[in-house]
């Protein structure tokens, strides 16, 4: 990849035990492939975060995608690499940095004190452009942007560090891509409507992101509480979504035009990385108001059903989550108590 080089991916064909000490029961999160681990450097002491693949041309691809990416200020770093046997099959062990910081939504929940303003989104957006942009320029399409692989490095001042390479490719030519691998909230239409892609899949779930992060819910999500509904495929597809009140009637109009820009059904009509981060509004600074936004405690209050769907879209990587049409209901709207999800059911009944 361009930029700076890292020295040649070496994989150690050792015992990584001589290397470092697993710590088992300490789960930092849930990747693709399965748990994220931590460990710890038997010489340094130093926390780091471990992950197995079994091995195969896939997964040897996505380490070394990944590997060379790191060099990337806003991309998490992999360490060391071992060929090992694990539960008597041949398999690849990632060391990578441990991001102590938390999940980026799980930081803005955790805000009490301040307001989280759109100020602070804009530079957000900033830093996960930046590693958009880096993977962009050297043809290479992640195909799972989203909160959960948004990583801080550290609780204090830490760098927002995006992860979890499963999903990505090179992209040597347009529409080069055709397997439909996403994540619900954040998928692109032409994803969903198994048409062939390209990385400008990546710029939708940029405006996925975006949209949640300056008012705390998803701009497509299901009326019944499912991961995906064909309803909401449907509005997805024809990217059907709105700024309703009270959550967006302070957002500047600069943010709600880079979010039409970056939801635009036609790929080929939707914003680069190249010209997002030509943005004023992405640009940040005095460029964006520092309006308080309703995120944090949207979030907030959201957090059980988000919980929830977290954990069915995790219990649907053990089937390659690729089709959600048979997604289990979690729970209806008839039942549910957040308030968020209350005020949604009465829009939806007063348009039917």
């Amino acid at each position: 990849m361009s930029g700076q080089n890292r020295e040649p991916l070496v994989i150690k064909k050792y015992s990584l035990d001589k290397d470092y000490q697993v710590l088992a029961q300490e789960i930092l999160g849930l990747g693709i492939n399965g748990k994220v681990l931590a460990c710890k450097n038997r010489k340094t002491g130093q926390k780091r975060a471990l992950k197995i693949l079994q091995d195969s041309p896939k997964a040897r691809r996505e380490v070394e995608i990944h590997y060379e990416a790191s060099v990337c200020r806003h991309i998490v770093q992999i360490v060391d690499v071992y060929e090992n046997i694990f539960r008597d099959k041949k398999c690849l062990v990632i060391i990578m940095e441990c991001m102590l910081g938390g999940e980026l939504f799980s930081r803005i929940q955790d805000r009490a004190e301040t307001a989280f303003t759109e100020r602070e989104a804009a530079d957000i957006m900033h830093d996960i452009g930046a590693a958009i942009k880096f993977l962009h320029d050297n043809a290479v399409a992640h195909r799972d942007v989203k909160p959960e692989n948004l990583l801080y490095s550290s609780r204090a001042n830490g760098v927002l560090k995006l992860t979890d390479f499963g999903f990505a490719k090179r992209v040597n030519a347009a529409n080069s891509l055709a397997t439909p691998c996403y994540t619900p909230y954040y998928v692109a239409p032409e994803v969903l409507s198994h048409e062939n892609y390209d990385k400008s899949c990546d710029m939708w779930s940029l405006g996925v992101i975006m949209y949640i992060l300056l008012c705390g819910f998803p701009p497509f999500y299901s009326y019944r509480g499912l991961a995906i509904s064909p309803g909401m495929k449907k509005r997805i597809r024809s990217g059907q979504y709105a700024f309703p009140d009270p959550e967006w009637s302070a957002v500047s109009d600069n943010a709600k035009d880079v979010i039409r820009k970056l939801l635009t059904t036609d790929p080929d009509k939707r914003l680069s990385i190249s010209e997002f981060m030509k943005e004023e509004w992405v640009k940040g600074g005095e460029n964006v108001p520092q309006t308080p936004l309703y995120s944090a405690r949207v979030l907030r209050e959201e957090e059980d059903q988000w919980t929830e769907v977290q954990d069915e879209m995790a219990n649907a990587l053990a089937t390659m989550r690729v089709d959600y049409d048979q997604v289990k209901q979690i729970k209806t709207l008839d039942n549910v108590n957040n308030k968020l999800l209350k005020k949604r059911k009465k829009r939806q009944e007063s348009k039917e």
